[in-house]
């Protein structure tokens, strides 16, 4: 299974979704997008449950010399979410990487100040919160993210993603439901089961949200 781009996904993760509204479990919702690869996705659910978007940056924490590999994340002024079992693996402290959670959350800021253009961040209390992705691999960013929303008073948080790895069921211990459409035994990268998985810019993740 290959999903035609994040847009495609974002539909199918839709369907999902209206089924569980039309039953009335979704109280006053807000649509997430994890950026920026999460936005289109999220813009599809957004669209069709008539809720409103927005962005929540969390960034990811990565292990010195390889950056793409997520030991850690950060979301607002929260205290850093760490793996405890990476850093152990890698022998390292959460001391060690104090400069790169600092170099993180300022890029954090950076990035709410450029998505949202002055506008304030939505209201979290009360609200039931569904956070989308483009796909889950570690999972260290959505758990930091689910954190995040659990501490500013969410009444019900929905991670949803189009594919994810195994990843996926440790995180039904954060969210109150877990909506994953293809979890494949094998996988080495979210990009893999996308044809088209062009990375979005700023101004792309701007647009879409205006």
């Amino acid at each position: 299974m290959r999903f035609r781009d994040r847009r495609q996904a974002g539909r199918e993760l839709a369907a999902e979704l209206l089924r569980r509204a039309e039953k009335g479990e979704l109280t006053d919702p807000l649509v997430l997008a994890l950026p920026r690869g999460g936005v289109p996705v999220a813009a599809e659910i957004a669209h069709a449950l008539k809720a409103p978007l927005d962005v929540l940056v969390v960034r990811k924490i990565g292990a010195p010399g390889r950056p793409e590999s997520g030991i850690g994340a950060v979301a607002g002024d929260d205290p850093p979410f760490f793996d405890k079992s990476s850093l152990a693996v890698l022998g390292l402290t959460e001391a060690q990487l104090t400069q790169a959670v600092a170099d993180q959350r300022a890029e954090v800021h950076r990035r709410e100040e450029r998505y949202r253009a002055g506008r304030p961040a939505p209201r979290i209390r009360g609200r039931t919160v569904i956070l989308v992705d483009d796909g889950l691999a570690t999972g260290v960013t959505a758990r930091a993210a689910l954190r995040h929303l659990r501490g500013q008073g969410a009444a019900g948080l929905i991670l949803a993603v189009p594919v994810g790895s195994r990843a996926v069921e440790t995180l039904h211990e954060e969210a109150d439901d877990v909506i994953c459409l293809y979890e494949p035994e094998l996988f080495y990268a979210v990009g893999e089961w996308y044809e088209d998985f062009e990375q979005l810019s700023d101004d792309e993740v701007i647009d879409t949200l205006r």
